[in-house]
């Protein structure tokens, strides 16, 4: 059996483990607070000009696609450490039930994504380990369709704000914490039948860090990825 300690085996030999500089840990905090900052920015308009219409259609929409995990930077104590965890290319699906205002929409979703762990600081894991992380999320969404004339096509923005169960599990042995998370894309809508609509999109979704038992310690974890979509909505 592969274990990690406890989840995570820190592996602190000086041909495996990479010090992040201070110039990197502040830029990607930096970028994230960005992104988290317009994401909430995007997500408060998009709802409040949802609300504000006076009539709302409501929907059902159902997608699947590729979700790329990208590698785990991870913090031990005041030690941090690059690609604790690279992934596998995994698979997401996605269900939600929405109120379609014309121009805007909002949505409440959930989404469950899972991926293999492909390397532990960039050591391979064994093939016959069955090593995973998976993301179970709740989403409340928020949506803006850029709507053409005569045209069967429709362009969008959206974003997200929800919390999100991220389970590490190893064997078996499995590790677990629900934390904040957010997401923003963009897509196309394509008029199919006049109530069903086939949905192409992007998502970039992350949460805040994971926390999780380490080296009787605790381990850090950052959690984005990227996720490519095809789906359908149906009006009801």
């Amino acid at each position: 059996m592969y274990k990690f300690d406890g989840i995570i085996a820190w592996v602190m030999s000086s041909d495996t483990k990479k010090h992040t500089t201070d110039e990197q840990k502040n830029g990607e905090k930096i970028m994230k607070k960005g992104f988290l900052s317009m994401v909430v920015a995007l997500f408060v308009l998009l709802v409040s000009a949802s609300f504000a219409q006076a009539a709302a259609n409501p929907y059902v929409s159902a997608s699947a696609g590729l979700g790329i995990l990208t590698n785990s930077d991870g913090e031990i104590g005041d030690t941090e450490y690059n690609d604790v965890f690279d992934y596998k290319s995994g698979f997401v699906v996605n269900g939600a039930l929405g109120l379609d205002g014309d121009m805007y929409r909002v949505e409440g979703a959930v989404g469950y994504q899972v991926n293999d762990i492909d390397k532990h600081l960039e050591e391979e894991v064994p093939d016959d380990a069955d090593a995973e992380v998976s993301i179970l999320s709740f989403m409340a969404n928020g949506y803006v369709d850029l709507e053409m004339n005569s045209a069967p096509v429709t362009p969008y923005v959206m974003a997200g704000l929800g919390i999100a169960s991220v389970d590490f599990d190893v064997d078996g042995n499995s590790e677990d914490e629900s934390v904040f998370a957010y997401q923003f894309g963009a897509g196309v809508g394509i008029q199919a039948t006049p109530n069903v609509m086939v949905d192409l999109g992007y998502r970039y979704f992350a949460t805040s860090d994971v926390e999780i038992p380490a080296h009787g310690d605790s381990a850090e974890l950052d959690i984005d990825t990227h996720n490519f979509m095809a789906g359908v909505r149906v009006a009801l």
